[in-house]
């Protein structure tokens, strides 16, 4: 069972890592420092004072970046594999007593895929606002994204299973919204003959 929870952490903490990059890696950090959270040997500087104190500081000025206009698609373009590259980080801090081979698919299929699938629905929702609003519902979009990657991360360390399947409705549900977006553009018109 506890292997299970395990990976419900690292695949939580990891879908929380498509929305924002180092909310989720800062908030596992506490929950090691405090125990609530074991970490593989090898993972305890995740909790270590000097951590903290830079996924904090990276935490606040990435939080603060996305609500900026010009800042928030530019970041985009780093986010996407620096999401994928924290998700299996905060997988693999938590993976402890299981065989290598597992432990690494887990890591990268798991973790990664699922960062990765969270930032590219969270990059389509950022494009949308952009395309419709000009970019003035972003930070609608950027408040919207912090909420949901506060909230995975919490319940990932505290309630696992349950902050595990909230990743993945959420992310059905922002998947299909993509899909629906992307075929419902409207087709191109057919020409007008002149009359004669």
């Amino acid at each position: 069972m506890e292997t299970v929870l395990a990976v419900a952490v690292g695949l939580g903490l990891a879908a929380a890592s498509g929305l924002r990059v180092f909310l989720p890696l800062f908030v596992l950090g506490v929950a090691a420092a405090t125990g609530t959270v074991p970490v593989a040997e090898g993972w305890a500087w995740v909790g270590s004072q000097a951590a903290l104190i830079g996924l904090g500081t990276a935490m606040v000025l990435e939080i603060a970046a996305y609500y900026i206009p010009w800042l928030d698609q530019a970041l985009d373009v780093i986010a996407t594999p620096a999401a994928v590259i924290a998700g299996m980080i905060a997988s693999a801090s938590v993976l402890v007593d299981m065989p290598p081979m597992l432990k690494w698919a887990i890591v990268i299929i798991g973790g990664g895929g699922i960062a990765g699938l969270t930032q590219g629905a969270s990059v389509l929702a950022r494009f949308k606002s952009s395309t419709l609003t000009g970019g003035l519902g972003n930070p609608v979009v950027a408040t919207a994204e912090l909420i949901g990657s506060v909230l995975l991360a919490l319940l990932a360390v505290l309630l696992p299973i349950v902050g595990l399947l909230v990743a993945v409705v959420v992310l059905v549900w922002l998947m299909r919204r993509a899909w629906r977006t992307r075929s419902a553009r409207p087709s191109e018109p057919a020409p007008v003959l002149p009359s004669t």
